[in-house]
């Protein structure tokens, strides 16, 4: 079979890697990969080298691909296995280096397997079957569709994970006012309050697309995104550069909103656009003030989504301060190909336990949202 490596993804015309994606997800495209490679986020001494893999039927012609990456650690996945690292440390297995398919920094959830099924599922069972030889602890597959979930649901050796977000829908409101007028009175009144304390600092929003930011505007949205880690004492994942390469390459697909306070900008939201869903990735503020998170990442979302005729605001992973705010819980996979036999039974057994808890947890979350009974 004639399995390809690439450790640069520019090494691939864009159209050819675009053309195995199965709709308009930004996060996907050979743009936004490339430019965390270009850009310096992904490779080098970063513990994320990119071994995208690629399969070719004997004329050539491009049939299935994965964005691939050798991991030395666990950061930046957001789906977390450091406890099987750790157990793997005590028990004298290497846990480092694996493979890991996904997007790097991005817990959205989307096509993982690229190109057609049957080719991908050949891809698949021939990086699990070379995992020895390359001394790779494993084969893991974040935050996957469901055609990749029917297709590794059928292959042995395959473990499945759960977990739980917020995402808001957009049911047919006709603007935010329809939809706080679908809320429980008490929770309507707290995000209306909410917002008008932040209006009541003199604070106004300015949402732009890519290309509508200069570099001076750009200097601003990454000190802002780097400061949302330095304030915790971490390094930020992506570099400046990052995000001029991500405006040069791909403007149409972002969208900015700065937080203005007498016309100078005080914080930004970082979203990503493709069809029917507003992506939130990226937030910070360089002065603090009452309630403006909430404004910023939240309500002018979901506010700009109505706008758009959008029909879900993926506000990103973190989760329970949604809930009130009208964000509902979806359960995402990720699945797991570990070589090591003791260890894939643990994890397994481990799995099946977090399973139930994860599935109770989003059960109590639907019941803690703000909607109007009836």
């Amino acid at each position: 079979m004639p399995i390809i490596t690439l450790a640069r993804l520019s090494d691939l015309h864009a159209s050819d890697w675009d053309a195995l994606l199965p709709g308009p997800q930004p996060f996907l495209r050979h743009a936004f990969l490339s430019t965390l490679e270009d850009s310096g986020c992904v490779g080098g001494r970063s513990g994320w080298q990119p071994a995208h893999r690629l399969f070719r039927d004997e004329a050539g012609r491009l049939l299935a691909a994965l964005p691939a990456y050798v991991k030395t650690h666990s950061y930046g996945e957001y789906v977390f296995d450091w406890a099987w690292a750790d157990a793997c440390q005590r028990a004298g297995i290497r846990y480092y280096p694996k493979l890991l398919c996904a997007v790097p920094f991005t817990p959205v959830g989307g096509a993982r397997l690229l190109g057609e099924t049957q080719a991908a599922g050949m891809l698949l069972d021939v990086l699990s079957g070379e995992l020895q030889e390359q001394g790779l602890s494993g084969l893991h597959v974040n935050f996957t569709d469901p055609a990749a979930d029917a297709l590794l649901a059928g292959r042995e050796g395959w473990l499945w994970r759960l977990g739980c977000q917020f995402h808001w829908f957009n049911r047919d409101y006709r603007d935010f006012q329809d939809f706080l007028d679908a809320l429980a009175s008490r929770k309507r009144k707290q995000l209306r309050k909410e917002r008008e304390q932040v209006a009541g600092q003199g604070i106004a929003f300015d949402w732009r697309e890519g290309h509508q930011l200069d570099e001076a505007e750009w200097d601003f949205v990454h000190a802002c995104y780097a400061n949302t880690y330095q304030v915790r004492g971490q390094a930020p994942y992506l570099t400046r550069r990052f995000f001029s390469l991500l405006a040069e390459r791909m403007p149409e697909a972002i969208r900015v909103v700065l937080a203005r306070r007498g016309g100078r900008p005080v914080a930004m939201a970082f979203s990503l656009i493709d069809g029917d869903s507003l992506y939130g990735r990226y937030w910070g503020c360089l002065a603090e003030f009452d309630r403006l998170h909430f404004e910023t990442c939240f309500y002018q979302g979901i506010e700009y989504a109505l706008a758009q005729g959008l029909g879900r605001f993926d506000a990103g992973a973190q989760g329970e301060h949604k809930l009130i705010r009208g964000f509902e819980p979806v359960i995402t996979r990720s699945w797991h190909y570990l070589l090591h036999p003791g260890l894939r039974q643990a994890v397994a057994d481990f799995l099946r336990q977090e399973e139930a808890g994860v599935l109770a947890y989003a059960d109590e979350a639907r019941g803690q949202l703000p909607f109007r009974q009836g």
